[in-house]
């Protein structure tokens, strides 16, 4: 059987690729930099948050292959995935907030932060919808 593959979906995959490895760029430059030099002030925090960009350009990207998708079930399926996603992702984060104000867990998180468990939660809900709708999609 062959997979289904849109021209959003080309585009979905170009833009996730080409934001992943400006992700790992900017996420060793940075790691690389804070170690062996002094960076400090504006260009310190210009630095740190570099990383985040792209990463919020992945969120851009999902809504975006949301918007630009023709095929009603597979927006469909993204959607669910997204729900479930959010729910996962909002579920652990008060989770952790209310260990952390109790004292339970040290502040901080290690770098695991909302992005990531929504990630997690991506990959849930694509196996939330092949458990219940006998497929994920086979868009991505």
């Amino acid at each position: 059987m062959a997979m289904y593959k849109s021209p959003a979906t080309r585009r979905y995959m170009i833009r996730m690729a080409v934001l992943m490895t400006v992700y790992l760029i900017a996420l060793f430059a940075a790691v690389r930099i804070f170690r062996h030099t002094d960076i400090a002030g504006v260009p310190a925090y210009a630095l740190a948050i570099a990383p985040a960009l792209p990463i919020i350009g992945v969120f851009w990207a999902v809504m975006r292959f949301l918007i630009e998708e023709p095929d009603e079930f597979i927006r469909m399926l993204l959607v669910r995935q997204c729900l479930v996603a959010t729910g996962f992702c909002l579920t652990v984060m008060t989770i952790w907030e209310f260990l952390q104000n109790f004292d339970l867990l040290p502040p901080g998180n290690g770098g695991f932060g909302a992005a990531f468990f929504w990630f997690i939660g991506l990959g849930i809900g694509a196996i939330y919808n092949k458990i219940t709708m006998g497929t994920i999609g086979n868009c991505a």
